[in-house]
């Protein structure tokens, strides 16, 4: 039985206003079941999605959906308003409302359509995931992992034949993750999920990587593809070498016919030479060798160069992703200094001493980031700061931005430094508002890792959040060569785990804080 796709994109095109360009001549499709959607930041994966919801137009191609469409945005965290407009359910309870008080309007029946019951439902969904239940409270008074997971309690409820989401698992403890993973196994209709949670990841039916402006699709989960990757990369460069071999090949034989010819012309000079009088048989002879010379060193040329486009065409499908090589500045903090205390609801004082490495967990709600913000103002060393929500000027350019934390580095050497932290060519003069998430979170971690004078505390609150898989490993290789204290709050064991951690602090719901050991370290 043939699949019939759910999304179907044909040529498609999609330009900023200003003519910078985010897809090229892409075509694909997706089919109904779950896909994870991966790729480089600002590869387009974002700009996919609001195409495929609507709220943008292309600017070439064509773009088909069939169904309905739901989409979980990166920034709906950010959302202000009540939990019902965070489930988007406002127009629907002020629908019901409205005929409750008696109003016979028809626009109010064709608002409410089925879901005269959507308030128990909801109401259901969110206790089923230990969420509140009060639709009037205000977003502001979830942590962040909360209103993610009501946000998507939200467009489940909504039923759309098609849901996009965008980095669902932002902010989610382990507890809350694993409820997500179990609402996610259990999705009907067609899912479109851009993530970089690996274990997320591997519970998709398909693997979609968006790169360079083309979508390659895989049919089974994020591991399985980068298995079938790296055989597709190693035969890539097994024809890399062969192509190479061959354009050797003809380039030797094309010096060959070269001398040949060279040699054949030399002769025929001094043959000239030492006669003078050549019968008109051996002159025609000699002038028929001389055409048929420069057709064997055409045809030489000829080979040499198909050759070499070969070479060329192989090269085109071996990837040669960048890695971060970045010499960061030396806060040269000493091994017995006193960086900061991080205050226990038990009277016990946590002390990270020197260029100590260290993580904070805790369950969502806990107060993790609370915190963190108090613990900033009574800071006596040089910290670096980078919160869940980065704000940065949308009109300031990369480089105006970074030069603020570094005014005494001259703009070239800036430059360079960026470059190491692979942000550079066109994106160190791009303003911040035309970057993708991940953009915007480099260029925020620069500002704190290239700072001079350089921080002597950097302290990180769900870093990864918006971070794609390779990016995520930049970071860690930033992150290496920082020779400073570091404190990190995330959710993210793989990401930990990377660190070098000398010591897991755990914040529980009674505010005490403790050292664990679950395994993070090393």
């Amino acid at each position: 039985m043939s699949v019939v796709p759910a999304v179907v994109l044909h040529d498609l095109s999609f330009h900023w206003p200003d003519g910078t360009p985010v897809l090229t001549h892409v075509s694909g499709a997706f089919t109904a079941g779950r896909t994870g959607l991966v790729g480089a930041n600002g590869a387009g994966k974002s700009t996919l999605l609001r195409l495929i919801a609507g709220d943008l137009q292309p600017t070439g191609g064509t773009l088909t959906t069939t169904g309905t469409v739901a989409v979980l945005r990166q920034d709906v965290t950010r959302a202000e308003g009540t939990l019902a407009d965070l489930l988007g359910l406002t127009a629907v309870r002020a629908a019901l409302s409205a005929v409750e008080a008696g109003s016979v309007d028809p626009a109010h029946f064709d608002v409410i359509g089925d879901d005269w019951d959507i308030e128990e439902r909801a109401a259901a969904d969110l206790a089923a995931l230990g969420l509140p239940t009060d639709l009037d409270r205000a977003v502001r008074t979830l942590s962040g992992g909360e209103a993610m997971l009501a946000a998507i309690v939200g467009v489940r409820l909504r039923g759309a034949d098609i849901t996009l989401l965008d980095e669902p698992t932002n902010n989610l403890d382990l507890p809350t993750r694993r409820r997500l993973y179990d609402l996610i196994d259990s999705w009907r209709g067609t899912l479109i999920v851009v993530s970089h949670d690996l274990e997320l990841l591997n519970r998709m039916d398909s693997t979609a990587e968006l790169r360079e402006s083309a979508l390659t699709v895989y049919g089974g989960p994020y591991d399985d593809y980068r298995a079938w990757l790296a055989t597709q990369q190693e035969a890539a460069l097994r024809a890399v070498r062969t192509a190479e071999q061959v354009l050797r090949r003809e380039k030797r034989e094309r010096i060959k016919a070269e001398e040949r010819i060279a040699h054949s012309q030399r002769q025929g000079r001094k043959d000239r030479e030492n006669r003078k009088f050549v019968p008109a048989a051996i002159n025609d002879r000699r002038n028929s060798a001389e055409k048929s010379q420069g057709s064997r060193r055409t045809a030489a040329a000829a080979k040499e160069e198909a050759a070499r486009e070969a070479v060329a065409a192989a090269e085109l499908k071996v990837r040669d992703d960048d890695a971060v090589h970045v010499d960061l500045p030396d806060p040269q903090v000493p091994r017995g200094k006193r960086i900061a205390e991080l205050p226990s609801a038990d009277g016990r004082t946590q002390v990270i001493q020197g260029p100590e490495r260290v993580a904070l967990i805790g369950a969502n709600g806990v107060g993790k980031t609370t915190l963190i913000e108090a613990l900033l103002p009574q800071l006596t060393v040089r910290h670096g700061y980078l919160p869940q929500r980065v704000v940065l000027d949308e009109d300031a350019t990369v480089l105006d931005l970074v030069r603020d934390a570094c005014p005494h580095v001259a703009p070239g050497e800036v430059r360079n430094r960026l470059a190491r932290l692979l942000i550079r060519g066109a994106m160190v003069d791009r303003p911040v508002g035309a970057l993708s998430g991940g953009e915007r979170f480099r260029v925020a971690l620069a500002r704190l890792l290239l700072a001079d004078p350089p921080p002597e505390l950097l302290i990180l609150d769900e870093p990864t959040n918006d971070l794609d898989i390779p990016t995520v490993d930049q970071l860690v290789a930033a992150l290496g060569s920082f020779r400073g204290a570091l404190l990190v709050v995330s959710h993210d064991v793989r990401f930990l785990q990377r660190l070098g951690l000398d010591r897991v602090l755990e914040l529980d719901g009674a505010k005490r804080l403790a050292v664990t050991d679950i395994g993070l370290g090393g």
